[in-house]
C-alpha cells in the first residue's frame, strides 16, 4: 500500500483526539515523521500521556492496509489534509479532521455557499415541515444544504434539498457504510448517487454517541452559516452552533413556538441575540448574494431570466408586439383595442404564490403532472390548480398523458 497509508495509521489510532493528532503534524511536519519519531522525540513535542505514547508506538500498519482495501471495494475516497481539494474551510477551524471519507462528488466546497441545518431528532410536525421547505428553497436559490442524516430535522432538510434537484452534503457519524438510522438506509443511498457523503471515520465503525459531537464541527467547518431549526435545551444541534460560532460562520434560527420544548434551546439562541432569525430560504442565502454573486439568485430572478432571455426579440412599446402568454395581440377580444406588450414586472406581479412555484420548476419540455408536484412541494391539489389557472393566463399548456410545458416562446398563432 502507498499514498495515504501514514495518514491512516495516525486517524486510526485509538484515544488520540484529532487535536492530538494536529499537533503532532504541526510539530514534525508530515504523519510519516510523525510514525517514524522515536518516543523521545514525541515527549519533546509535549506528549506527556503514557497511553498516548504507547499508541504511537504501534507501528503496524495492518489496520491502515485494511482501511485502504475496503475504500477500494466499496468505492470510498480517501481525501487527507495534504490533498489539494481538501476544503480549506476545514483547514483554517481549530480541530480539522485528518482523513475524510468521501462517497459520491464533493463539490467544491470553499466555492458553494454551503449551509449546515441541524435540528432536533424530535422535530414536531411544524420543525419537519419548515426544515425540508428550508431545504428546498436554500437549493433553489443556489445555496448547497449540508447536515447529518440523523432522523428528525437532518433528514427533513436532506430530503428537502434533494426534492429541489440539488446535490446535498451529509455528514455522518458513523462510517459511509452503516446505514443509522437504518430507516434512513433509501436516502443515504439516493445521497451517495445524487449528492455526497462524508465521515472521518473509516467504513465500519458503528454508531458511537462520542462520534455526533465531534461529526456537528465538521458540518458547521464546511458551512457559510449555519440553521437551527429546532433544539431543546440539550440538543446536539446547540453544539453545532456553538462550534459555528467558535469557527466565525453565521447562526440563523428559525423561531418556534414559546411553549414548544423542542423550540426551546434554538429560541434562547434569538434571545440572547446569538442568532439571526429567519423565515425563508431567501433570509438566509441572501446574507451571501454579494460575495456569491454567480452562485446567488432568487427564484422569481431566476424565472425573469429565463423569460427575459425569450424576450429578447419583443419589441419594448409596439402596439403589436406579442404579450409573454404567447397569444397574438392582434386577435381582438369583443371588440376591445389590440393589447400592447405587457411588462415582465406586471406579470410576475399577476401569479400567485402557487403559481409561481409551479412555474419555477417547469421545462420548455413536456413534463409529469407527478414530477411538478414532487418538485414543488405542493400538494396535487394546488398543483393542479395551478396548472389550470396558468394555462387559461397562457404560461403553460397541457399534452396528452397528464403532461405539461412552459410557453415560453412569443411566435404568434
Amino acid at each position: 500500500m502507498s499514498g495515504p497509508k501514514y495518514w491512516l495509521w495516525l486517524s486510526a489510532l485509538q484515544g488520540i483526539s484529532s487535536k492530538t493528532a494536529n499537533e503532532l503534524l504541526d510539530y514534525f511536519g508530515s504523519p510519516k515523521d510523525v510514525y517514524f519519531a522515536s518516543e523521545k522525540h514525541l515527549s519533546d513535542a509535549g506528549v506527556a500521556s503514557r497511553a498516548v505514547l504507547d499508541q504511537l508506538g504501534n507501528k503496524s500498519l495492518e489496520k491502515a492496509s485494511a482501511i485502504w482495501r475496503d475504500c477500494d471495494e466499496k468505492d470510498i475516497r480517501i481525501l487527507t489534509r495534504q490533498d489539494s481539494d481538501y476544503p480549506s474551510r476545514l483547514h483554517n477551524i481549530y480541530d480539522p479532521p485528518l482523513v475524510l471519507y468521501i462517497k459520491g462528488k464533493l463539490p467544491v466546497i470553499d466555492e458553494e455557499v454551503v449551509i449546515g441545518m441541524v435540528g432536533t431528532r424530535r422535530a414536531t410536525p411544524y420543525g419537519l415541515r419548515v426544515a425540508e421547505q428550508l431545504g428546498y428553497e436554500v437549493t433553489k436559490e443556489g445555496g448547497v444544504v449540508a447536515s447529518g442524516l440523523a432522523d428528525g430535522i437532518d433528514t427533513a432538510a436532506i430530503r428537502g434539498a434533494l426534492r429541489a434537484g440539488g446535490r446535498p452534503v451529509a455528514v455522518l457519524g458513523t462510517g459511509l457504510d452503516v446505514y443509522y438510522p437504518a430507516k434512513n438506509r433509501y436516502l443515504q443511498d439516493d445521497l451517495a448517487s445524487a449528492g455526497t457523503l462524508i465521515s472521518e471515520y473509516p467504513p465500519g465503525t458503528a454508531p458511537n454517541g462520542a462520534n455526533f459531537p465531534s461529526r456537528n464541527r465538521i458540518i458547521s467547518g464546511i458551512s457559510a452559516g449555519v440553521v437551527i431549526v429546532e433544539a431543546p435545551r440539550q440538543s446536539g444541534a446547540l453544539i453545532t452552533a456553538s462550534r459555528a460560532q467558535e469557527q466565525g460562520r453565521d447562526v440563523f434560527v428559525v423561531p418556534g413556538n414559546i411553549d414548544s420544548p423542542a423550540c426551546e434551546g434554538s429560541n434562547a439562541l434569538l434571545k440572547d441575540k446569538c442568532a439571526i432569525a429567519v423565515m425563508s430560504g431567501w433570509d438566509i442565502v441572501g446574507e451571501y448574494e454579494r460575495a456569491y454573486p454567480q452562485k446567488i439568485c432568487r427564484v422569481a430572478q431566476k424565472l425573469k431570466a429565463l423569460r427575459d432571455e425569450e424576450l429578447t426579440k419583443a419589441p419594448q412599446n409596439s402596439a403589436s408586439a406579442v404579450p409573454l402568454s404567447g397569444k397574438s395581440a392582434e386577435i381582438p377580444l369583443d371588440n376591445g383595442p389590440e393589447q400592447g406588450y405587457i411588462g415582465l414586472r406586471a406579470q410576475l406581479e399577476e401569479l400567485s404564490e402557487d403559481e409561481l412555484r409551479v412555474i419555477s420548476v417547469m421545462r420548455k419540455s413536456e413534463m409529469h403532472i407527478d414530477d411538478i408536484i414532487e418538485l414543488s412541494g405542493q400538494s396535487p391539489g394546488r398543483v393542479l390548480s395551478a396548472l389550470t389557472s396558468l394555462e387559461l393566463k397562457g404560461y403553460a399548456v397541457s399534452k396528452k398523458g397528464r403532461r405539461y410545458s412552459l410557453v415560453v416562446t412569443n411566435d404568434k398563432a
